[in-house]
């Protein structure tokens, strides 16, 4: 049975994976009070790096120390059409992750659904063998997730990955 999802068990995954992080985010919206007000500023014509928010600046901190270290953290969104206004917004703070070490690449989300990606719940696979499975409300809340060893759903995963990355790019012409 799948261990249930925690802050602390997610934080100590990414903290101490080895060589992968790798996240397939499929939400169209996420409600995350710490990013509206950058949102809002974005949406109005007015951003301010992310960087001056103090929970986006943890954030990238650390993905600047594991990609320091030679450890690789990637994900592949899946973009509306046309994409959500927190997907744009997504689209242009990207940067800074990008900035940070992180390799964001992009894809439809029809053509995630037409070569059998799962469109549904967003999911981080660590070292290819340990995954974390984080389910979101219809409006983009998180209602916690699973950390998950099963050999069998971590291999499909694992092939999920090597198909959303064969089906992706990097940068986005939602822009």
């Amino acid at each position: 049975m799948p261990e249930q999802l925690t802050g602390d068990d997610f934080n100590h995954l990414f903290r101490y994976f080895i060589s992968t992080a790798f996240r397939l985010e499929v939400q169209p919206a996420y409600q995350v009070a710490e990013e509206q007000q950058s949102i809002e500023e974005f949406l109005a014509g007015e951003p301010r790096p992310v960087t001056d928010f103090a929970f986006y600046a943890a954030w990238l901190d650390q993905i600047r120390s594991v990609t320091s270290e030679g450890r690789r953290v990637e994900r592949v969104r899946i973009l509306d059409e046309p994409p959500t206004e927190y997907q744009r917004w997504e689209i242009w703070s990207g940067q800074f992750n990008s900035a940070a070490g992180e390799v964001i690449r992009y894809m439809p989300r029809s053509k995630a659904e037409s070569v059998g990606l799962p469109t549904k719940d967003d999911w981080w696979l660590f070292d290819s063998q340990r995954l974390a499975v984080m389910r979101f409300s219809d409006r983009g809340e998180p209602l916690g997730g699973e950390i998950i060893t099963d050999s069998a759903v971590v291999h499909r995963h694992n092939e999920w990955w090597s198909l959303a990355l064969r089906n992706s790019s990097v940068g986005s012409d939602f822009n």
